[in-house]
């Protein structure tokens, strides 16, 4: 028995060392390639060869043209497969991301520019054509199982809001995404993200778990959001609200689907505790008939909607068409007459956000002639 104890442990032993042994090669193999790919502005403060993994500290990338920060990461761990040195493929088992910071922003065009800003793209214009070819051919295929990163944070500036910018600020972020390949192929990856939405001093709740294709941008997945402040969305809505919105907040449940550049998104949106000043309209409702209305409803109001178009048409302009639905939806929530004299008002008067929002002006017009009737 002594004997058999004694063999266990010795094998034990080796396995446990061809282990380490293994895992060091693979990490050192991973080590090379991370150091190819950094290209101008990017720097790291240290690499750590460890016996499991690579550990990568204090990676910082900014913008060599703009001296623009978009990226800080306080560590990053890459896990290995063992055997991943043996092969053609770079295999890892776990890529880990710890307190990551990203921001970008979008311009008035549209355009986004962030971590990922297009310095590749005046490296190849002094290339010769063949020779970039050549590079992209001998591009080592990279599979990565598990992506995962934890207390980030995200900050987002979108010009194109309005005059005022849009800020949207997430904290605590984790995120995990499974089944990854570089260069792309068209897959279905696995996706969880959660974090908090920031507005001053409140927070809210932000869910969202599906799937999505990396490479065709394909996705279903279902988003919840709960209590963000109605104060961070200002900027979108505000062409659309001439009242004054002190606070208020939002609950939304919404299934989104992109197939083919088609989204189809459905959901509910909730808003509670609105606070407003009765002077001007919101969505068109005067703000004075919307408060009289939630008073019945204990400030509280559902809207259903259903948002469904190409994303590559011009004509199909998302955040249009979502606020007309919301308007719509408000309208019939707080028992407006919009479904007795929807079909009328909205018939023949055009198609788009363009129709929709002639409706809802002609709605406007019914209630003020109600309001002077009496």
């Amino acid at each position: 028995m002594k004997k058999w104890l004694f063999i266990t442990g010795i094998i034990a032993i080796l396995i446990a060392g061809g282990y380490l042994v293994l895992s060091f090669y693979a990490v050192k193999f991973i080590q090379a390639q991370v150091q190819k790919a950094i290209g101008p502005g990017f720097t790291i403060t240290q690499i750590k060869v460890k016996a499991t993994h690579l550990s990568i500290n204090g990676i910082r990338f900014e913008d060599p043209r703009t001296k623009q920060n978009f990226l800080q990461i306080e560590e990053m761990r890459i896990y290995p497969d063992l055997t991943s040195f043996l092969k053609k493929r770079l295999q890892i088992r776990e890529l880990m991301i710890l307190k990551p910071s990203f921001f970008f922003y979008r311009t008035r065009e549209g355009v986004f520019v962030g971590p990922w800003v297009s310095i590749k793209k005046e490296e190849k214009s002094e290339e010769a054509p063949g020779k970039e070819e050549k590079k992209e051919g001998e591009a080592i295929p990279i599979k990565i199982d598990r992506l995962r990163i934890e207390k980030g944070s995200i900050d987002f500036d979108d010009m194109k809001a309005g005059e005022t910018p849009g800020q949207i600020r997430l904290r605590e972020v984790d995120l995990e995404i499974k089944n990854i390949g570089y260069p792309l192929v068209s897959s279905r990856s696995p996706i969880e993200l959660k974090g908090k939405m920031k507005w001053k001093a409140k927070e809210g709740e932000i869910v969202t778990k599906g799937w999505i294709d990396l490479k065709t941008s394909d996705m279903e997945t279902s988003l919840k959001i709960r209590e963000v402040e109605l104060k961070v969305f200002e900027p979108y809505y505000r062409k659309k609200v001439s009242a004054e919105i002190e606070s208020g907040h939002l609950n939304m449940d919404a299934h989104i689907a992109i197939k083919k550049r088609v989204i189809d998104t459905t959901g509910k949106l909730e808003v509670a505790d609105l606070h407003v000043k009765e002077e001007g309209t919101i969505f068109y409702i005067p703000a004075k008939t919307l408060l009289s209305r939630l008073k019945d409803k204990g400030n509280r109001v559902e809207v259903q909607f259903h948002v469904k178009g190409n994303l590559d048409d011009p004509r199909f302009k998302l955040q249009e068409i979502f606020l007309m639905r919301i308007g719509i939806g408000l309208a019939e929530a707080i028992g407006l007459p919009i479904k007795a004299v929807g079909e009328s008002l909205f018939e023949g008067s055009g198609k788009g956000p363009e129709g929709l929002a002639e409706g809802l002006r002609s709605i406007e017009e019914l209630l003020k002639k109600k309001e002077k009737k009496r």
